[in-house]
């Protein structure tokens, strides 16, 4: 039996059957490869980024939401006693001192419930934020997502809260006959200060408590301290003398409470230099914030 000599192709065949091949099919990428080069280390947030992973952010909240009260026994009552609660303390020992820390024109009591309502989604806020990648050790572990997300989604529960505060505050305002200024519509405009206070400050919490738990132990110290530098039962131009209000403006929530209040009230002029430099104070703790967040983020998950 003979074998079949193979027939060798032409050298024109080969150039036929090559050149037949689109060009670009060999450099071709497939349509989710995605080439992520390095940030510049004047980017603290990558908002592209942030954009892509909106629904981990918004599946985050929605959980922080549903377990905020649940096997509680009032629920979200607790919005309305804390801040009632806190009034009618104040209200009661200023009262019996015969000297309360506000200006005239309006009840005191409006006074330390338009003070009350900022306070409370600083702390809340803060509180959530500082734990939020100590209590997510296996989503840091395991899922790559931005970082930042987790205090971002720690903080929409205590502004659902704050929604629920400032419904609370104008309803107050009707009660003691005094007719909401003209003002108060500027009132969620006015809470961006201390978001960006809180965020901040969330931000630094929360680095800090991944690297060195102390944080858990020093922060609450720390906000009750906080609580009386700032005018949240009382207002800045009734107890701080003028020569020395510069210096508690340095303070970043002094601002952002006395223009919030200013915007419920409505009642004196506007503390234009209160906030001015409160907003020194607010910046240099957000980008710093947002700095040291960057550099924590990156070996967080060996660390937590």
């Amino acid at each position: 039996m003979t074998s079949t000599p193979i027939k060798a192709p032409r050298p024109s065949e080969l150039t036929r059957v090559t050149t037949s091949v689109p060009a670009t099919a060999a450099v071709r990428r497939p349509p989710d490869l995605v080439y992520h080069g390095a940030r510049s280390p004047w980017e603290l947030v990558d908002w592209r980024e942030l954009w892509r992973y909106r629904e981990v952010l918004v599946a985050l909240a929605t959980r922080d939401l549903k377990v905020r009260y649940r096997q509680t026994l009032v629920g979200v009552a607790w919005v309305v006693l804390q801040p009632l609660a806190t009034m009618f303390v104040f209200v009661t020992l200023f009262g019996l001192l015969g000297r309360q820390p506000a200006a005239a024109g309006h009840p005191y009591l409006l006074v330390v419930l338009a003070g009350l309502a900022p306070w409370q989604l600083f702390t809340n806020s803060l509180q959530q934020a500082s734990v939020s990648l100590v209590n997510n050790p296996n989503l840091i572990t395991k899922v790559y997502f931005p970082r930042i997300i987790l205090p971002l989604a720690a903080m929409v529960p205590a502004m659902v809260d704050f929604a629920v505060s400032l419904v609370i505050l104008s309803l107050a305002t009707l009660c003691c006959g005094v007719w909401p200024a003209v003002t108060f519509c500027l009132a969620p405009l006015a809470i961006l200060p201390t978001l960006g206070v809180t965020l901040g400050l969330g931000l630094w919490s929360a680095a800090l408590h991944a690297r060195y738990r102390d944080v858990g132990y020093a922060l609450p110290f720390l906000m009750q301290i906080t609580f009386y530098l700032s005018p949240v039962v009382y207002e800045s131009a009734a107890l701080i003398p003028s020569s020395w209000r510069w210096l508690h403006a340095c303070h970043p929530l002094v601002g952002a409470i006395d223009l919030f209040r200013w915007t419920v009230l409505g009642h004196a002029a506007f503390p234009w230099q209160t906030v001015a430099v409160s907003s020194v104070s607010l910046l240099l703790v957000l980008v710093t914030g947002l700095a040291y967040f960057r550099q924590v983020e990156r070996d967080v998950a060996d660390r937590i």
